[in-house]
């Protein structure tokens, strides 16, 4: 049991890294649990950050869990997302992780980085994050695998972490590239990772978590 970690209440929000298609990641959900914390789990798959200020269809699933609780998956994409307000004033979180930005890359849809669509998106959510003025933790895509049917690139990937980085203030970010080398994770689909690989990047994950909720104040 980490000390840091033990008695908060977590709020986990995410896109298919979280959940989607069918899966939902247990292993960074149970991790945090075994440390003592009380965690809320909810991941909308293709979900970009204005779509948690104003659900739209979770077009390819979404997922939630609570504490021990298995997982619900659902794959209907009628269905909303869920709206980061509603979720703090439901669970009262003393600290909030946050799983995106693998949908802004515009991997294969763009030339270059779309920053404008990013620093929109991040004008979205951020507001709603910093008035909420909770200890925040920000994960960053890990490498997947080139092409594949997104047309992930290491470049793209590389160039997105490092703007992530310099746009999730307050919330301190983990930057999951150090995880592995590029390629080393093997994927599904050049994007979503394959279970040993999620594994491997939640322990990565963990670790950085762990590291970071030593420094946060208790609320």
């Amino acid at each position: 049991m980490n000390i840091a970690l033990a008695g908060l209440a977590i709020l986990i929000i995410g896109d298919s890294h979280i959940a989607g298609m069918g899966y939902f990641n247990n292993p960074l959900h149970d991790s945090l649990v075994s440390q003592g914390a009380t965690v809320n789990t909810f991941g909308v798959c293709g979900a970009v950050p204005s779509d948690w200020v104003v659900p739209g269809k979770a077009v390819c699933g979404r997922g939630e869990r609570h504490n021990g609780d298995p997982a619900q998956m659902s794959t209907d994409g009628k269905l909303p997302g869920w709206s980061l307000p509603a979720l703090l004033s439901r669970y009262k979180p003393n600290l909030l992780i946050v799983s995106l930005g693998e949908n802004l890359a515009g991997y294969g849809l763009t030339p270059d980085l779309p920053r404008d669509f990013i620093n929109d998106q991040m004008g979205q959510l951020m507001p709603v994050i910093k008035a909420a003025k909770l200890p925040c933790i920000w994960i960053g895509p890990p490498w997947g695998q080139e092409g594949g049917f997104y047309k992930k690139s290491n470049a793209r990937v590389k160039a997105l972490s490092d703007y992530l980085s310099q746009n999730v203030a307050p919330c301190h970010y983990v930057d999951s590239l150090p995880s592995s080398k590029p390629g080393e994770l093997t994927t599904l689909d050049g994007v979503h990772l394959t279970p040993d690989a999620t594994r491997l990047w939640d322990a990565y994950v963990m670790r950085s978590i762990d590291q970071i909720a030593a420094t946060l104040p208790r609320q």
